[in-house]
């Protein structure tokens, strides 16, 4: 099995819920849980972001050190409705906007906007917020169960999905494929022009494997280019909260 290494412990996190803060100055960073439980989901941390978009240069650096601690999977999602602003945004692809309007529905939204941060598929924050962020990831590190195992076969081109309770509605087993790491973009127009973007873990990628209805079920990956990892998503397919993630280096 490869679980992504880092993840908090529900132990852990819910003791720092419940007695941490007491010894935090006020307005300090939350300090991350760092014991490990076999077993227990990283949180996955989704940035919604564009080039073009003024307010989004500070959330893909909040993002990018929440990316750094244990116990998380960060991805970004280039989005394109900001492109009318001049810049086209070079990571950007419709499928992106769409699953942000996803999660719009799911979280009972009245729009979209940017920058956007969801949380294990269950609740958002402004990017720009770094502690309101830091602060919702050691909550959904203590909201975590034991989740259904993944384990990636060792010819790399198949996951499995263990049994556990499917949700209400059913699940769907998604490959997001992404590149590991920060990479930057000189920004020429729009409200950025002039800026140097840096972007952290930034997605390519969102492929369906199929249904998950609780059964042990075995997928086929998608094949990568070189460089590129792959997180898989165990996710509800009607209130998108996400009940399990691993990741393939």
């Amino acid at each position: 099995m490869k679980f992504r290494a880092g993840v908090i412990t529900t132990a852990a996190a819910c003791a720092l819920l419940t007695v941490g803060s007491a010894a935090q100055p006020a307005g300090a960073r939350p300090e991350r849980p760092r014991a490990v439980l076999r077993g227990a989901a990283p949180v996955v941390v989704e940035l919604f972001t564009a080039q073009g978009c003024g307010g989004c240069v500070d959330a893909n650096a909040t993002v990018e050190r929440a990316a750094a601690g244990p116990g998380v999977i960060a991805l970004t999602y280039g989005v394109d409705y900001w492109d009318y602003l001049g810049w086209p945004d070079t990571f950007a692809q419709p499928a992106f906007g769409e699953r942000q309007r996803a999660y719009r529905a799911a979280l009972h939204q009245r729009g979209v906007s940017t920058p956007q941060v969801v949380i294990d598929g269950r609740r958002q924050v402004s990017g720009a917020r770094g502690l309101e962020l830091e602060a919702a990831i050691v909550q959904e590190a203590a909201r975590q169960v034991w989740p259904p195992e993944i384990e990636f076969r060792a010819t790399g081109d198949r996951v499995g999905v263990g049994s556990g309770r499917a949700p209400a509605g059913g699940a769907e087993v998604l490959a997001v494929t992404y590149t590991p790491g920060v990479q930057t973009v000189e920004v020429r127009e729009g409200e950025n022009r002039g800026r140097t973007v840096r972007h952290v873990n930034v997605v390519r990628e969102v492929t369906r494997l199929g249904e998950w209805r609780g059964r042990p079920t075995l997928y086929a990956l998608p094949e990568t280019p070189n460089g590129d990892a792959v997180a898989v998503l165990i996710q509800a397919k009607t209130d998108r909260r996400i009940i399990g993630a691993a990741v393939k280096d």
